[in-house]
């Protein structure tokens, strides 16, 4: 299980976007309006309000940031000096010290100018010192690009790197470069690091995991080392020497004995010499690997001597090649059996186990004399022992039948039934509906009696008694229709009655045609009605007076009908009089008046103070040849 998650860390954005989100985000969550109206303290709260939550995002994600990236003092060793081979531990710190300090200029800001705005004394001076908060405060964001740039970049790195436990068990590779390190890793675990035919192919740390006496081991493949000073390293070497020096792993030091690396075997034993401090206190395993192209038998003296020494100090060598597969299996057992045993002995030397062995006590009990007591045995146990000796055969299971039987067998769930009746056992279980027993209600001689119906049926068709003759008598046809006659009167008389229940009131047509006066005296009169001593002076003043009184009604003030009576309407509720009620709709209107006139521009808009600049729209020249001089 890994200790450190590098892959949680939030994603670090750029200057220009830090600045572009938070004050995209102020704009969203707080409001954009300010009416002429308000007064100064609303003003004053509604600015501070901007100023104050724009601090607070800068200061939330910054925070963020800081809490997300590792420190250098908390992690592990073996990670702080990784980091800081990769990264610069001072760089890093720097980056990460920019950042907070930049939290707290931030905050400096805030603060000041929202002491400001508690006396601005007009909404012109409040805006513009929000302005001037807000520009601040994306300025000082603006100035730590490049920290926020390079943390960015540690944060993909670092979201790249394996997950490594430092505590757990270990097996580490290291070596000249292309000596068959990644080809061992990629056969013992399931990992899948790329194998080339040249140097520094491996250019990071890699990990692999394998189980071996169930345990969970992770394997670390390394980058190649170079025989050369510390100082001379570069990072990707640096990064094996990190391994070494802080995992307690049991180390593989891989020598290619077939020299097909570009190394001799004195100059990897050299290297190992050389890096044997790195090894102190950590199991060891030489891995001669390829001995699929050269055997340790088939060497020079000289260079078996060399193998030799290490088995002197205790080291074995071990053929291998990853190529046949040859060893491969007998070097991973070595290694973990070797670093269990080195584990355990450094657990027996610590000061836990005295603790532990002081609690636990075996007792040794002495003897008394020289008699010989024979152990006593219950004669219980001596019968149950011989009864279970006696080759009585045992009582056959329904799992032995089944094994007998395979395919045929069949599991038969009432053959233990205990009835009082046996016969009983295999009986139809009686279906009960409604607390009565089905099967009494149901004949026995059902099937025996509809055999005989049918057998009846057949015997009548053949005797003809269902044939008739098809041709109607007249008096039949009389039948039918008077029968039609009935139906046809029924549903005359069914709709007659429906259209009396809804008779639909005469309508106007939404649109009246104007109709001349001779027409309509000429209609009325066709009708009954004497049109002969009406004059036109009655009709014009009817006309008149029908006039005044529409304009009469139209001047009320009529109120919704779903609304009640005595509910008061709401541009006149909280008003005294109709003096106050006008006031009211009068300032109203004029608030309104700059809101249509800037109806696409709100307060939080950025403002281009000059849309038309003079150097992009004067001096424009026609059409025509660019050679003035």
């Amino acid at each position: 299980m890994a200790l450190y998650n590098f892959k949680k860390i939030m994603v670090v954005p750029s200057a220009k976007d830090f600045v572009d989100l938070t004050l995209s985000k102020t704009q969203r969550k707080t409001p954009t309006v300010v009416h002429r109206h308000y007064r100064i303290a609303r003003i004053r709260q509604f600015y501070m309000r901007k100023v104050k939550y724009t601090q607070q995002n800068y200061h939330d994600r910054l925070s963020h940031i800081i809490s997300d990236f590792p420190k250098m003092d908390d992690v592990h060793p073996f990670y702080a000096d990784l980091m800081n081979v990769l990264y610069d531990k001072d760089h890093y710190k720097l980056a990460l010290g920019q950042i907070n300090i930049a939290k707290n200029l931030i905050d400096n800001v805030s603060k000041d100018y929202v002491r400001l705005l508690k006396f601005a004394d007009s909404m012109y001076r409040c805006k513009q010192l929000k302005r001037a908060a807000l520009g601040r405060m994306c300025t000082i964001i603006k100035r730590q690009a490049q920290s926020l740039e390079y943390l960015e970049q540690v944060r993909q790195h670092l979201s790249r790197l394996p997950s490594i436990d430092p505590n757990t068990r270990t097996l580490l590779l290291c070596g000249y470069p292309n000596v068959g390190k990644s080809s061992f890793i990629n056969k013992v675990t399931r990992a899948d690091v790329e194998v080339q035919p040249y140097a520094f192919t491996t250019k990071s740390l890699f990990v692999g995991h394998m189980d071996y006496k169930y345990l969970r081991w992770q394997v670390v493949d390394t980058p190649g080392i170079l025989d050369q000073p510390l100082e001379d390293r570069n990072t990707i070497e640096m990064q094996a020497v990190t391994a070494l020096a802080h995992l307690h792993a049991a180390v593989l030091f891989t020598l290619d004995i077939s020299e097909q690396c570009g190394r001799t075997l004195q100059q990897q034993c050299e290297l190992f010499s050389n890096i044997r401090p790195l090894f102190a206190n950590k199991p060891l395993v030489i891995v001669a690997n390829k001995c699929d192209v050269t055997r340790i038998a088939d060497l020079p003296e000289d260079e078996k001597k060399l193998l030799e020494a290490f088995q002197i100090e205790g080291i074995p060598v071990v053929e291998t090649s990853t190529l046949t597969e040859e060893g491969v299996m007998k070097v991973k057992t070595e290694a973990c059996d070797r670093l269990l045993t080195f584990r355990v002995e450094s657990k027996m030397r610590g000061r836990k186990v005295d603790d532990v062995l002081n609690r636990l006590h075996l007792a040794i009990p002495a003897r008394r004399d020289n008699t010989v007591r024979i152990p006593f045995i219950p004669e219980g146990v001596i019968k149950k022992n011989n009864a279970m000796d006696t080759n009585v055969p045992r009582r056959k299971l329904e799992r032995d039948i089944e094994l007998e039987l395979n395919e045929d067998y069949v599991l038969d769930m009432r053959k233990h039934w205990d009835l009082k009746n046996s016969e009983e056992q295999y009986d139809v279980i009686p279906e009960v509906w409604e607390g009565h027993n089905v099967a009494d209600y149901i004949d026995p001689d059902i099937m025996m009696k509809l055999q005989a119906l049918e057998k009846e049926e057949e015997l009548r068709e053949a005797a003809g008694v269902y044939e008739s003759d098809e041709s109607d008598t007249e008096e039949q046809k009389e039948i039918r229709r008077l029968a039609a006659k009935i139906r046809q009167k029924k549903r005359l008389c069914i709709f007659k009655s429906r259209s009396k229940k809804t008779v639909e009131k005469p309508r106007m047509p939404r649109t009246a045609r104007s109709v001349e006066r001779k027409t309509l005296e000429r209609e009325m009169s066709a009708l009954g009605l004497d049109m002969s001593n009406k004059d036109d002076t009655h009709y014009a003043q009817r006309a008149r007076s029908i006039t005044r009184k529409r304009k009469r009604e139209g001047s009320v003030v009529t109120t919704s009908r779903a609304r009640s009576s005595s509910c008061t309407p709401r541009d006149r509720s909280g008003m005294r009089d109709e003096q106050m009620i006008k006031k009211a709709r009068h300032i109203m209107k004029a608030s309104q008046k700059g809101m249509n006139r800037n109806c696409r521009k709100g307060e939080a808009d950025r403002h281009v103070f000059n849309l038309k600049p003079r150097h992009l729209f004067v001096g424009k020249r026609k059409l025509g040849t660019a050679n003035h001089r």
